[in-house]
């Protein structure tokens, strides 16, 4: 009798089995070569046939190299920190895989020469918002205004309210942010109400600009007043102003919510937003205004640091440019309650106990705090909540009132399908 270890197949007669053959391409030759490895040795060990070893390998091969999981975003927050803020356009999805090779980022193929680093994503951004002299980006906001101190406040004085001294995120100020820089902050006002007055009073020699920040993640309510933007710019000074949310223009469903082009029309010297918020891009920092300040600021060393990718560039352009993005679809979303009734007789078909019900979505991340917007959900018994999440694809939404409930508005009408099917096979 042979020695049934002779039967286990050969780790290349594995490797060129289709199925595993086209594994490679996508997760790598060393990651499916261990699987093989691993296979070969159960058969060795007498755990599996040695006929089993392709099924075994196959059965153990993840769907992605990569450890971040798609999720369907049915929690009514448009802008959802935790799962990646602004889910990115087909267009920018697109452009992000054109320039995952070789590309023309920063060369010029009429003439063979270096070129000015995302040139077409600037020309974008400075179309969209006129008013703008000059654009620069960066990574993400909070390095934006890092770039503002570094260059146009070093060992000088920052000039901002008291109850404009931000808490971002997991825990991190921006005070503490621009101090970090060799600034000094110059606080004035009070928490619930700062006027020009208060400004005036502060700005010295020393002072290197007069920041105002957008407060995108709290209001302060009853009882308070703050200077704009209008009344900051006739104080002599540079005036920065943190947006936030990304808005570029006014918009009809958030009229209370600052913009950069009305920023920029009521004298702010520069103007700071996020990519990944509002604008619905990939995380960035957007920088406008004044065109000799902005070469300063893209002429620091920091700004080396702080600079953005081939792959940020190329979502940035089309976001901009191409049709409207997720988030922005989201705020004007109608047929939400159609949808919803649709969705729940569906499941109640299929035996789920779901039902169509008003909902209350928020923009969220950073954006139009207080901003309610009218919505339309499908409830399902609370268990649903964690069967969901651990399914595939996974559903994010949210309980209220010991009932799971899945936020239409953030979900688009051409994941409806995969939503249904994934909430039949969790009943």
């Amino acid at each position: 009798m042979g020695d049934p270890r002779r039967a286990i197949p050969r780790t290349d007669a594995v490797l060129g089995e289709p199925r595993i053959a086209k594994a490679v391409e996508t997760l790598g030759r060393d990651l499916v070569k261990s699987l093989v490895a691993a296979a070969q040795q159960r058969a060795r060990a007498g755990e599996i046939e040695p006929g089993e070893v392709v099924a075994e390998v196959v059965a153990r091969l993840p769907a992605r190299v990569s450890s971040l999981r798609p999720v369907l975003n049915a929690t009514g927050v448009l802008v959802h920190t935790n799962l990646g803020r602004a889910p990115l356009s087909a267009a920018a999805l697109d452009a992000i895989v054109a320039a995952g090779g070789a590309t023309d980022v920063e060369f010029a193929l009429e003439t063979g020469e270096r070129a000015q680093r995302g040139r077409g994503a600037l020309a974008a951004l400075a179309e969209a918002v006129p008013r703008a002299e000059a654009v620069h980006v960066v990574n993400n906001n909070a390095a934006a205004l890092l770039l503002c101190a570094l260059t146009l406040a070093p060992g000088k004085e920052i000039v901002v309210s008291r109850g404009e001294l931000v808490e971002i995120g997991d825990g991190f100020r921006i005070p503490d942010l621009l101090v970090s820089t060799g600034a000094r902050l110059r606080e004035v006002g009070t928490t619930n109400r700062t006027s020009a007055a208060d400004y005036a009073a502060a700005i010295g020699p020393d002072t290197g600009f007069v920041l105002k920040i957008h407060p995108s993640n709290y209001r302060v309510t009853g009882f308070a007043s703050e200077a704009s933007v209008a009344e900051l710019a006739g104080l002599g000074v540079p005036v920065v102003a943190d947006v936030g949310s990304g808005l570029l223009a006014p918009h009809p469903v958030l009229p209370d919510e600052p913009d950069v082009a009305t920023a920029l029309a009521d004298g702010a010297k520069l103007v700071t937003a996020s990519g990944d918020k509002l604008l619905g891009g990939p995380q960035a920092g957007l920088l406008f205004g004044d065109a000799g300040l902005v070469h300063r600021l893209r002429r620091h060393p920091a700004a080396r640091a702080l600079r953005v990718d081939k792959l940020t560039l190329a979502a940035l352009e089309a976001t901009v440019r191409g049709p409207e993005p997720p988030v922005r679809a989201a705020l004007l979303a109608e047929g939400l309650h159609e949808r919803a009734e649709a969705l729940a007789q569906s499941l109640q078909s299929a035996g789920v106990a779901a039902e169509a019900v008003d909902s209350t979505a928020v923009v969220g991340g950073g954006g139009a705090p207080g901003v309610e917007l009218p919505s339309a959900a499908v409830a399902l018994p609370a268990r649903y909540a964690e069967a969901l999440r651990l399914g595939e694809p996974a559903v994010v939404g949210r309980i209220v009132r010991d009932r799971c409930l899945l936020d239409l508005r953030t979900v688009s009408p051409a994941d409806d399908a995969a939503l249904r099917e994934a909430v039949r096979r969790c009943g």
